[in-house]
């Protein structure tokens, strides 16, 4: 079982993910049997809100069986980077679904890619980075905290995706990432990123790549922004990634019919034209310009009475009810902002130093 691989059926010592609801997801190692304070080995028994779960029943099981619990069940799942977000311990605030995403697409991450982050945090971030330069890229990965380098490293061995990650305790706007012209890539995570930002061109290819720092706040953003320029990055952009959420309803319309509406303008002209040569008055029923319903759709129809503008007519208009999606109005953010900005490929002079294609142009 590997969080970049995927396995058809439970192993001993497998990580799951056990989903019982929405809001109720628990990562479980799958250990027959379990160690008590006293170190006394005794069967591995995993409590829920809706009752017990016996462990050792799970292995043999097929990924995404429902199993049952002693007062309801839940489903055995393959761990994923984005179930992991959801199941993880957190040691630091992450990034979900949304924003780690957005960063994949926009740093062009693909199987081969070296990427460098800063920091690690709580090893979110990481894991999608990892699936998807799987399995010939690398992942060098910095945290200026040593205990999270060591929970991270532990993660990253049980998930059997050490050989793509490197974790090292490093202060990099201090101390740089030590690594030059190898990455693709790089992810900056850091409350003064505009310190890291030198390193980084070190760090980056001479045919090129891309850089993203995410900030909490705009005077984050706007001097990362600044330095970035400076150092020669282009497309320097900052994007703020919301969900918009839209609530069903069910809604009712007319349907109006163009085809019709020539027919009811050549009838009020009739009226209108006959009652000025004094003729005798016409009266006519006026056909609005309604789309005739479907013997199918019969079901859905409400009518209602309607009084037209002249007056003299009144016409049954039938009323179509079908559920849409309804935009919020509001729409709750995470005051996070994503800054991407473009290394361009140098090119070397004869005799001279690297430039950029702008200036050799």
């Amino acid at each position: 079982m590997s969080l970049a691989e995927y396995g058809e059926r439970i192993r001993e010592n497998d990580r799951v993910i056990l989903y019982i609801s929405f809001r109720q997801i628990y990562p479980l190692f799958v250990t027959p049997e379990k160690c008590t304070k006293s170190g006394q080995k005794v069967e591995h028994v995993f409590q829920t809100t809706y009752g017990a779960l016996r462990v050792s029943d799970l292995i043999g099981q097929r990924f995404g069986t429902k199993v049952k619990l002693t007062r309801g069940y839940a489903y055995v799942l393959h761990p994923t980077p984005e179930l992991w977000s959801k199941a993880l311990p957190h040691r630091t605030q992450i990034l979900y679904a949304t924003d780690i995403a957005t960063i994949l697409l926009q740093l062009e991450i693909r199987p081969g890619s070296v990427v460098i982050e800063s920091g690690t945090g709580s090893g979110s971030l990481s894991h999608s980075f990892i699936r998807s330069l799987w399995p010939s890229g690398h992942l060098h990965t910095f945290d200026y905290h040593e205990s999270r380098v060591k929970a991270a490293q532990q993660e990253f061995q049980e998930h059997q995706v050490g050989p793509a990650v490197s974790v090292r305790h490093r202060d990099v706007c201090a101390e740089g990432f030590d690594l030059v012209d190898v990455a693709d890539a790089v992810f900056l995570d850091l409350p003064h990123p505009w310190e890291a930002v030198p390193h980084a061109v070190q760090a980056l290819k001479p045919t090129g790549g891309r850089l993203c720092s995410f900030s909490p706040c705009m005077e984050q953003v706007q001097k990362t922004c600044q330095v970035l320029r400076k150092c020669g990055f282009q497309e320097v952009t900052t994007l703020e990634c919301l969900l918009r959420e839209f609530q069903v309803r069910k809604i009712s319309m007319l349907e109006f019919d163009p085809t019709r509406v020539s027919k009811t303008e050549a009838d009020s002209s009739a009226n209108t034209k006959a009652t000025t040569e004094g003729t005798t008055e016409v009266t006519t029923e006026v056909t609005t310009g309604v789309k005739r319903p479907l013997e199918s759709d019969s079901e859905d129809l409400e009518s209602k009475p309607v009084t037209t503008t002249n007056g003299s007519a009144k016409a049954t208009i039938p009323e179509r009810s079908f559920v849409t999606g309804v935009p919020l109005l509001n729409m709750p953010g995470h005051t996070g902002y994503l800054t991407f900005a473009t290394w361009p490929a140098q090119i070397k002079l004869e005799d001279g130093p690297f430039v950029t294609d702008n200036d050799a142009v």
